[in-house]
Order: structure tokens, then sequence, then C-alpha cells
């Protein structure tokens, strides 16, 4: 004979799992490393200064 399986528990392993694949897809979806921020926050720094320094004096 096996061994007998909990369903209960294998119900929250296959949910578990499935919770674990979704949040690595929105990771690889969405997810950004900390230097792709800093990467971005500087380029939209400077686009920002270079805009303000274009800029013309009005009175």
């Amino acid at each position: 004979m096996s061994t007998p399986v909990n369903l209960r528990q294998e119900r929250k392993n296959r949910a578990r799992a499935r919770a674990r694949a979704d949040a690595d897809a929105n990771a690889v979806k969405f997810g950004r490393s900390k230097a792709q921020r800093k990467l971005e926050a500087t380029s939209a720094q400077k686009a920002r200064s270079t805009l303000d320094a274009h800029r013309r004096e009005t009175e």
C-alpha cells in the first residue's frame, strides 16, 4: 500500500505553487533592479534640468 495523502495539504501546496509562479511572472514583468530605478531617476532629472536650462526668461 502507498502512504495516505492529505488532500487539503495538497490543495494548499498547489495554491502556494501557483501563487509563487504568478509572483515570479509579475516580478519579471514589472520588477526593476535598484540600478535600473536609479538610472531612470537620474535620466529624468537630467532631462528636467536640460529643459529648464533652455527656457526663456519671461518678464
